[in-house]
C-alpha cells in the first residue's frame, strides 16, 4: 500500500511541475503547453486520460490570455484557418477514442523536428508570406492532432509566423484558435465519452498551478524582444518533436 502510495504520489508531484513549466511557456510565448504536458504526462498516465485533462486546463488558459490580448488578433487571417482547424478535430477526435493514438507520436515529433530545422536554416525575416488559404490545410493538421495528442500548436505556429506577426499579434491571434479548438473538441469528447469524472477532478486539481504558470510567463513575455521570442518559440518545439520521438520509440 505504501509503495502505491508513495508512486501515485510521485506521479502527482510530476504533474504539477509540468503543468507549472508548461503553462509559463505558454503565457510567453502563447503555445506549447498542450504539447510539453501531453508529451510527458503520457508517461505516467493513459493517453485518454491525459489529452482530455490537458484539454481542459488548456481551454481555461486560452480564455484568460485571449481575454487579456483581445484587441491584438488578426482576425482577417483567420477565415480559412478556423473551419479546417474543426474538421480536422473531428477526425482526431475518433481516432482518439477507436485507435492507437500513442503509436503515431513520431509523425508529429517528425513534422515538428523538420519545421524547426526549416525555421533555423531560413531567418525569421525572410519565411515566405503566405495567403489565408494556406491556413486550410495547417488548420486541419493543427485539429488533427490536437484531438490526438492535445497539442495541435505547430502547424498554427508555422502559419501565423509565416503571417509575419509580431510577439503580441501572434499570442493574441493563436488564442483565438486555440479557443475555437477547445469549443469544438467540448462536444466531440463528450459525445466520445472521454470527459469523465477523473478528469474534470484531475484538472479541477491542477487549476491553482496553471494560473501560477500564467502569472509568471506573462511577466516574461513583456520582457523579452521578438528575436529571443523567435528562439525561444523553436527551441520549445524542438524539444517537443523530440520528446515525442523518444516516448513513440
Amino acid at each position: 500500500m505504501s509503495i502505491f502510495f508513495s508512486y501515485f504520489t510521485y506521479k502527482i508531484i510530476v504533474a504539477v511541475i509540468v503543468i507549472l513549466v508548461a503553462f509559463f511557456v505558454r503565457a510567453t510565448i502563447g503555445f506549447g503547453s498542450g504539447l510539453i504536458s501531453v508529451s510527458v504526462l503520457t508517461i505516467l498516465f493513459p493517453i485518454r486520460f491525459t489529452v482530455p485533462v490537458v484539454f481542459i486546463l488548456d481551454f481555461a488558459g486560452s480564455f484568460i490570455l485571449g481575454a487579456y490580448d483581445f484587441k491584438e488578433v488578426k482576425w482577417r487571417d483567420l477565415n480559412y484557418l478556423l473551419p479546417f482547424t474543426i474538421v480536422g478535430l473531428l477526425f482526431g477526435g475518433v481516432l482518439l477514442k477507436y485507435a492507437s493514438p500513442q503509436k503515431l507520436t513520431i509523425f508529429l515529433g517528425l513534422f515538428i523536428l523538420l519545421y524547426v530545422i526549416y525555421g533555423f536554416i531560413v531567418k525569421q525575416e525572410k519565411l515566405p508570406f503566405v495567403k489565408n488559404y494556406v491556413g486550410a490545410p495547417l488548420g486541419f493538421f493543427g485539429g488533427f492532432i490536437g484531438s490526438l495528442y492535445g497539442g495541435g500548436g505547430p502547424p498554427i505556429v508555422a502559419y501565423l509566423q509565416m503571417k509575419h506577426y509580431n510577439k503580441r499579434a501572434f499570442r493574441a491571434t493563436f488564442q483565438i484558435v486555440a479557443i475555437t479548438d477547445s469549443i469544438s473538441r467540448t462536444f466531440i469528447y463528450l459525445y466520445l465519452g472521454l470527459l469523465t469524472l477523473a478528469v474534470f477532478k484531475m484538472s479541477l486539481f491542477l487549476m491553482p498551478f496553471l494560473l501560477l504558470g500564467l502569472f509568471f510567463g506573462n511577466k516574461l513575455h513583456f520582457r523579452i524582444n521578438q528575436k529571443f521570442f523567435y528562439i525561444i518559440v523553436m527551441i520549445v518545439l524542438s524539444l517537443a518533436a523530440v520528446g515525442l520521438i523518444i516516448h513513440s520509440l
